[in-house]
């Protein structure tokens, strides 16, 4: 009885201890967007790389928001990436048949961020698929750079702005 008694004192102060360890950990999500133009004289069939303006961050406010800071950041993932045309409003993704998006900074080599092939989709909002690359050292920077690679597979008369909405999930530890 004694030893049972031990057994369990033992498995309860090992389990609160996991429960403290897990209760120190923040968990929160930063939000940032981009516009991505993709020009009617894009080429179909072929990709097209799109030039887009640097993404400037808010992380450091996020993380003070979030009573952390960017050196006690542990882990940073990419949770969702909705794409929304923005322009013509009208218009929807039958006319896309692949698109990447890569992320770098000028600290950091270039990891691809998300995707989605073979689309076909007839509304103007799709959510591609996230890669499980950790972008810790993207989302620490002040800004980083999205570049796109489209494939189109029918002829845009109009360029099209797409509105990219990036969701990245948080791990870090608090102050």
């Amino acid at each position: 009885m004694k030893l049972k008694l031990i057994a369990l004192s033992l498995f309860l102060s090992l389990f609160l201890t996991s429960c403290d360890a897990v209760e120190d950990l923040l968990t929160f999500n930063i939000s940032n967007e981009t516009a991505i133009k993709i020009k009617s004289t894009s080429p179909v069939n072929l990709p097209t790389e799109i030039v887009m303006p640097d993404v400037t961050t808010n992380s450091s406010a996020e993380f003070q928001n979030n009573k952390t800071k960017a050196s006690l950041v542990k882990d940073v993932k990419l949770r969702s990436l909705q794409l929304s045309i923005a322009d013509p409003a009208d218009k929807t993704f039958t006319f896309l048949k692949s698109i990447h998006l890569y992320i770098s900074t000028t600290d950091s080599n270039e990891v691809e961020l998300a995707y989605q092939d073979n689309i076909t989709s007839t509304t103007n909002k799709i959510d591609l698929i996230c890669t499980d690359k950790k972008l810790d050292q993207y989302i620490k920077a002040d800004k980083y750079k999205i570049r796109t690679q489209v494939t189109l597979k029918e002829t845009v008369t109009k360029d099209v702005t797409v509105k990219a909405e990036m969701k990245f999930k948080v791990t870090a530890d608090p102050f």
